[in-house]
C-alpha cells in the first residue's frame, strides 16, 4: 500500500533515522515508540505527505486515502459538532440529494419515454452506490462515534467554536474515524481522552477495517491495539512483531543476541590477530599468516551494539509518617450555583492508600481533588485532615503558579531543601530536561514542558499526602515508568486522577468512582474495578464487596455484599495482570521443585536411624515441607485455571 525505500531524515545536523525500508500493508496495526525528539512525529508526517524524505523514496498505490491527526493545533469553526462530523460524508449526501431529485423527475415523466429510462438508470446506479456505502445510516454512525468519544447529546448541536482545544481534537478524531481512510495516522490520539473514551477507542480500532499507524505514550493502549511495534532509536528504525509487551521482551533478546554475536566475532578476530602478530615475520608461516589476514578481511563485520539508554531512577524524599487516618469527608456537598457536583459524600482515606479517581469527564474528579487540596471551599459538610498530615497538590494548570523569569535549576534549588545539585539535575532528567535545558527560563518552555517541570517541583517536597491531577500528561513512556516506580516506593498517601490505564493498574490500591454526585469506593486497581462493575465472574469467586458511602442519615459506613453474577470472560484482559500471573506461576513451579527435592532428601534421611531426637526433627521438617507444597500446589492450580479462562 505504501513503501519507504532507503529513507533518511535529519533535523539540522542530527540524523533522526537512515536506511529505512518499510512496507505498510492494508491490514497493518502499527505503534511507533521512541524517546522524545527521536523523530516519531516526523516519521508520521512523512507517511502523511506533510514532510518529505531527504534521501530514499516513498511510493503509494493509486487511490490510497490517508488521514492524519496531529497532537494538537486543529481548530474547527462555523458549524455544529454533528454537522461538522456529518460533513465527511459530503459525497454521499450529494448522492442522496441527487436521488431525491431523480425521484421527483421520474414522477413527472412518461414511464414509457426514453428520458424516463435514462433517469431511472441513473437513479439505480446512484442508489446502488449509496446502499453499498450504507448511506441510510450516516446519522447513526456519527451519533455512535460522538457518543463513544464522550460528547453528551446536548453538545451535538453546539457550534464547534465553543469547544476548547482538547475537545476540538476529539471532533477532528471523530471525523477521521468516520472517514475511515485506507491508512489512519494518529499522533497521540489518547492525549485528550478520558479513560471511558480511551476504552471505546480501543474497541473501535480493534474492528477498524483498514490500516493504522499511531504514536502513544499509553502502554496499555499500545498493548491492546497494535500488532507491530517500530522503534525509532539510534538513527535507525527497528521492527518488532507483536504488541508493546512483546516488543520489550524481543528488544532485550535482540540486544543479548547482538552482544553475543559481536563478542564472539571479536574473540575470533583477536585469536586470528594474535597468530598474525606472532608469526608475521617468519617465512615458514607466511602462507598461514596471509590466510588469516584474508579471513579477517572476508568477515562480515558485526557493528558494536549501540549504547543502552541510561536507566533513570528517582526516589521521593520519604516524608514523616502521618496518623492512620489521613483525611475524612462527612456529608460533603459541592455545587456551583444550581449545578450540583457532589452530594452527601462520606469516606475515610487511610495512611499508605493509593487512590485513583475515575469517572466521566465533568463527573467531578478534579473538583473532588481540589476539595481534598483545600483549593476550593465546601458548599456543605465537613472535611478533616488527620494527625501530622502535610499535603501537596499538583493541578492540571500548575504551571501558572511558576515564575516565568526563573531558571529551572535555580527555581528547583530554592524549593529543593537539602537536595544536592546532582540530585536536582537527576530529577530534571527524569522529567525529560537535558543538560541544555536546566538553565532555561520557565517562561520560554512550552505548555507541556512547563507542566512537566511543575510536576517535578511538586514531587520534590517531602509531604506525606500527594494530590495529583493528571500527572502523566506530557510524559513519555520512560518518564511515566520513572514516576510510577517512585510512587510505588513512596511511603505516603496518594490520591490521583489519570487517564493512563497502565499507570492506574500499576499504582492504585483503591478506586473512587465519581458519578451522579456520589463517590463509590472499590478495593483494588482499575482492572479489579472493571470486573466488579461488569459483574465479576473470575476472581475472587462467589461474592464481591462494594464499599458504599455512609448512609444519608449519617450512620456508619457499611459494606454491601453483592452476589457476583456469572459473566463471560472479558474480551480484553490487562496484559500487566497476565504477566504477573505468569511470573507468579513460574515462581511457584521453582519453589515446588525445590520442596520436592527437600521432601525426597527428608524421606531418605528418615530411612536411616541416627537418634530419636534427630528422627523427630527430620519428621517435623518433612511434614512442614509437605504442608507448604500442598498450599503452593493449590495456589498453582488456582492460577493456571484462571489463566486458561483468560486465554493467557
Amino acid at each position: 500500500m505504501i513503501q519507504v525505500t532507503a529513507g533518511a531524515k535529519h533535523f539540522g545536523p542530527k540524523a533522526l533515522f537512515e536506511e529505512l525500508n518499510w512496507l505498510i500493508t492494508p491490514q497493518d496495526r502499527v505503534g511507533i515508540v521512541g524517546g522524545n525528539g527521536t523523530g516519531k512525529s516526523t516519521l508520521l508526517k512523512i507517511l502523511g505527505g506533510i514532510e518529505s524524505l531527504e534521501a530514499g523514496s516513498i511510493t503509494k498505490q493509486k487511490d490510497v486515502t490517508i488521514g492524519y491527526l496531529p497532537q494538537e493545533g486543529l481548530s474547527l469553526r462555523g458549524r455544529t459538532v454533528f454537522t461538522e462530523c456529518l460533513g465527511v460524508f459530503a459525497d454521499l449526501k450529494a448522492k442522496e440529494r441527487e436521488m431525491e431529485d431523480l425521484t421527483h423527475r421520474m414522477s413527472e415523466l412518461d414511464h414509457d419515454s426514453p428520458e424516463y429510462a435514462a433517469v431511472a438508470d441513473r437513479f439505480h446506479h446512484i442508489q446502488s452506490i449509496f446502499l453499498a456505502k450504507d448511506g441510510y445510516s450516516l446519522e447513526s454512525k456519527v451519533g455512535i462515534v460522538l457518543d463513544g468519544l464522550g460528547f453528551p447529546r446536548d453538545d451535538w448541536n453546539r457550534l464547534t467554536d465553543e469547544f476548547s482545544g482538547g475537545w476540538q481534537m476529539r471532533i477532528a478524531l471523530a471525523k477521521l474515524l468516520l472517514e475511515a481512510p485506507n491508512l489512519l495516522l494518529l499522533d497521540e490520539p489518547t492525549n485528550h481522552l478520558d479513560i471511558e473514551a480511551r476504552n471505546w477507542l480501543e474497541s473501535y480500532l480493534e474492528s477498524y477495517p483498514n490500516a493504522f499507524v499511531l504514536i502513544s505514550h499509553d502502554r496499555y493502549f499500545l498493548d491492546v491495539t497494535v500488532k507491530k511495534i517500530i522503534e525509532v532509536w539510534n538513527k535507525r528504525v527497528w521492527f518488532y512483531p507483536g504488541n508493546y509487551e512483546k516488543y520489550l521482551k524481543q528488544k532485550e533478546e535482540r540486544r543479548a543476541q547482538h552482544e553475543a554475536a559481536y563478542n564472539n566475532q571479536q574473540d575470533k578476530i583477536r585469536q586470528l590477530q594474535v597468530f598474525i602478530d606472532r608469526f608475521r615475520y617468519q617465512a615458514t608461516k607466511a602462507k598461514q599468516v596471509q590466510s588469516r589476514v584474508k579471513e579477517i578481511e572476508r568477515m562480515d563485520k558485526i557493528e558494536a551494539p549501540p549504547p543502552e539508554e541510561a536507566t533513570i531512577h528517582f526516589r521521593f524524599p520519604q516524608p514523616k509518617q502521618s496518623g492512620r487516618i489521613v483525611a475524612e469527608f462527612h456529608g460533603v456537598r459541592k455545587a456551583y450555583g444550581k449545578k450540583r457536583v457532589l452530594e452527601n459524600v462520606n469516606f475515610t482515606i487511610e495512611r499508605g492508600e493509593r487512590i485513583a479517581l475515575v469517572g466521566k469527564n465533568g463527573a467531578g474528579k478534579s473538583t473532588l481533588i481540589k476539595l481534598l487540596a483545600a483549593a476550593e471551599p465546601l458548599t456543605a459538610g465537613t472535611y478533616k485532615l488527620g494527625h501530622n498530615v502535610s499535603a501537596a497538590y499538583f493541578a492540571q494548570d500548575q504551571y501558572k503558579e511558576l515564575d516565568p523569569d526563573a531558571r529551572l535549576l535555580d527555581d528547583l534549588t530554592s524549593a529543593g531543601g537539602r537536595a544536592t545539585i546532582t540530585e536536582l539535575r537527576s530529577l530534571l532528567g527524569c522529567f525529560l530536561f537535558g543538560e541544555d535545558d536546566v538553565n532555561k527560563r520557565i517562561g520560554v518552555l512550552s505548555g507541556g514542558e512547563r507542566n512537566r517541570y511543575a510536576l517535578a517541583r511538586v514531587l520534590l517536597e517531602p509531604v506525606n499526602f500527594l494530590l495529583l491531577d493528571e500527572p502523566t500528561n506530557h510524559l513519555d513512556l520512560r518518564a511515566k515508568d520513572v514516576l510510577l516506580g517512585a510512587l510505588r516506593e513512596y511511603s505516603g498517601t496518594v490520591v490521583f486522577v489519570s487517564h493512563d490505564r497502565y499507570f492506574m493498574d500499576g499504582l492504585a490500591t483503591r478506586i473512587y468512582e465519581v458519578a451522579e454526585g456520589e463517590v463509590r469506593v472499590y478495593p483494588g486497581n482499575y482492572e479489579d474495578y472493571l470486573w466488579r462493575i461488569n459483574g465479576g465472574g473470575l476472581t475472587p469467586p462467589g461474592v464481591l464487596e462494594v464499599y458504599r458511602n455512609e448512609s444519608a442519615s449519617g450512620g456508619a459506613a457499611s459494606a454491601e455484599v453483592v452476589t457476583a453474577k456469572p459473566a463471560e470472560p472479558a474480551k480484553k484482559v490487562n496484559p500487566i495482570r497476565l504477566a504477573k500471573m505468569r511470573e507468579e506461576i513460574g515462581g511457584l513451579e521453582k519453589e515446588l521443585a525445590r520442596l520436592e527435592s527437600e521432601i525426597g532428601d527428608g524421606e531418605r534421611k528418615l530411612a536411616v536411624f541416627v537418634s530419636a531426637e534427630e528422627m523427630q526433627r527430620e519428621a517435623n521438617a518433612l511434614q512442614a515441607h509437605r504442608e507448604r507444597a500442598e498450599q503452593l500446589m493449590e495456589r498453582w492450580e488456582e492460577l493456571t485455571t484462571e489463566l486458561e479462562t483468560l486465554g493467557g
